[in-house]
């Protein structure tokens, strides 16, 4: 697989994490996937452990996606999961094997304010 499908694949992904499509979303991984959660030092092992997790998820999510970056089999993408309402930053680092995700690992955080130490070195960025 080229960069350019593995981009429409992770393309079709993330439009079908929207949307709340279980089955399109789930699509892009190996049946055998890895998917690691360091900060809550969880693993899920399989696609059908990751779509029912995921299926079962409490909260209402909205998907905002800031960009994606990659080639070969190794691709990035930064995005914001807001969980009804509150907003974390997100990065799904994906690691492909024959054209499917095979390991996965995602990074969330809070969004805080910023110390005003700083402020003379810093300007605001825009929130998401």
């Amino acid at each position: 697989m080229g960069d350019q499908e593995t981009r429409a694949a992770l393309d079709r992904h993330w439009e079908a994490s929207a949307a709340g499509d279980q089955d399109a979303e789930h699509e892009i991984y190996h049946d055998d996937v890895i998917t690691d959660y360091p900060q809550s030092g969880e693993r899920i092992h399989g696609r059908d452990n990751l779509q029912a997790l995921r299926s079962n998820h409490p909260a209402e999510l909205t998907f905002t996606i800031r960009r994606i970056l990659g080639s070969g089999d190794l691709w990035i993408t930064e995005y914001v999961i807001d969980y009804d309402g509150k907003p974390a930053s997100t990065i799904s680092i994906m690691e492909f094997r024959d054209g499917k995700v095979a390991h996965e690992t995602q990074y969330f955080a809070d969004p805080f304010a910023p110390p005003a130490w700083r402020a003379r070195w810093v300007e605001s960025m825009p929130l998401i």
